[in-house]
C-alpha cells in the first residue's frame, strides 16, 4: 500500500501534539515550570477571564486539538485549575474573518501563557489548510487530487501533513522509511532504473516504490521493472499528457499505473496539467510556502 492511499481523515497524533505543546512552553517559560514575568507580575493567579480564538480572515481552521493541550500542559505546570475549552468549530471547517472558533474560561494566568503557543501552532496550520484548499478547490471535476512532499519544518511534519489533510489534499510519503522514491541520483548511483528498482526489491522487499521519470523510455523501463508510481519531472502538460495516454494504452499488460506531476506547478496552470490525465500533483510550497492564517485571542471584559 502506497502512504496516500491510508486514511486522509486521520487525526493528529496525540502523543506528537503533547511532545510539541511541551518543547513549546519550555522556549516560552525557559524550562519546566518555567516562568511568565509579565503575567504573574501583573495578574493576580486567582483572576479568571474568558477568552475567545478569533479567525481574523478567511480560511480553513486546522490545529484546534493544540487548545485543550497546552492550557492543560500549563496548568499543571502552575498548579492551578485547568480552564474550560468549549471548540466552537471543527478542524477543516471554512470559517469566515471574525468567528470565534474556540473559547477559553479560567484561571488568567494560565490562559495568558498558553496564548502564543496555542496561536503559533493554530496559524501555522490553518494557514497550511488554507492554501492546500485553494489547491483542492482548482481541482474539483478532475481526477488529479494535490499531494504534499518532504519539505516540512524539522520537528512540525505531523502537524504541517495533517493541515494538509484538513485542507482537502493527500499526505504523500512521511519519511524515508515508509517509500522509496527512485530519483535521478539513486539512478547515477546505482547505474540505471532497473537496478535501483531490483536493488530496493532486494534489500526491502514490499516497500512501495516510485520512480521519478524524464522520458518515455524511462516510463517502461521503470514499468518493466516493476514500478506502478511514476512520478514525472519539470514535464510540460503535453509531454505529460503524451507518456500518460501511451502508458495507459498498455495497462492491460502493467495494471495500474498511477502518475504523478511534480515541479514548476502553479494554481494558475492547475486544471491544463490536470487535463494531461495525472493522479496527483504534488506541491511543496503547500508546507513550506504557505503564509499563517491570522489568528488572535481576545479576552473579554
Amino acid at each position: 500500500m502506497m502512504p496516500e492511499d491510508l486514511p486522509q481523515d486521520r487525526p493528529l497524533d496525540p502523543a506528537w501534539l503533547t511532545r510539541a505543546v511541551s518543547v513549546a512552553l519550555d522556549e516560552d517559560l525557559g524550562g519546566a515550570p518555567g516562568r511568565d514575568v509579565t503575567t504573574q507580575a501583573t495578574i493576580p493567579s486567582d483572576v479568571q477571564v474568558r477568552g475567545d480564538i478569533v479567525v481574523r480572515e478567511d480560511g480553513v481552521v486546522a490545529g484546534l486539538p493544540v487548545v485543550t493541550e497546552t492550557v492543560t500542559q500549563v496548568a499543571r505546570r502552575l498548579k492551578l485549575t485547568v480552564p474550560t475549552v468549549t471548540l466552537l468549530s471543527t478542524d477543516g471547517d471554512r470559517v469566515a474573518g471574525g468567528t470565534v472558533v474556540a473559547s477559553i474560561d479560567g484561571p488568567g494566568h494560565v490562559v495568558l501563557i498558553a496564548e502564543r503557543t496555542i496561536l503559533n501552532i493554530m496559524s501555522r496550520a490553518s494557514g497550511v489548510a488554507t492554501h492546500t484548499r485553494r489547491w483542492a478547490d482548482a481541482l474539483l471535476g478532475t481526477r488529479a487530487r494535490v499531494l504534499d512532499t518532504r519539505k516540512t519544518t524539522p520537528g512540525l511534519r505531523e502537524l504541517d501533513k495533517y493541515a494538509v489533510r484538513c485542507g482537502g489534499g493527500v499526505n504523500k510519503r512521511f519519511g524515508l522509511f515508509d517509500c522509496a522514491m527512485v530519483k535521478d541520483n539513486h539512478v547515477v548511483a546505482a547505474g540505471s532504473v532497473t537496478a535501483a528498482i531490483e536493488a530496493i526489491r532486494r534489500r526491502f522487499p514490499g516497500v512501495p516504490i516510485q520512480v521519478e521519470i524524464e522520458s518515455r523510455a524511462q516510463a517502461f523501463e521503470a514499468l518493466a521493472a516493476g514500478a506502478r508510481f511514476l512520478m514525472l519531472d519539470n514535464m510540460s502538460p503535453s509531454q505529460m499528457k503524451r507518456v500518460i495516454d501511451e502508458v495507459r494504452s498498455h495497462e492491460e499488460r502493467f495494471g495500474r499505473v498511477r502518475f504523478e506531476a511534480t515541479g514548476g506547478l502553479t494554481l494558475a496552470t492547475a486544471r491544463e496539467v490536470a487535463a494531461s490525465g495525472v493522479d496527483y500533483m504534488s506541491v511543496g510550497g503547500l508546507t513550506h510556502s504557505s503564509p499563517i492564517l491570522d489568528i488572535a485571542l481576545d479576552l473579554r471584559p
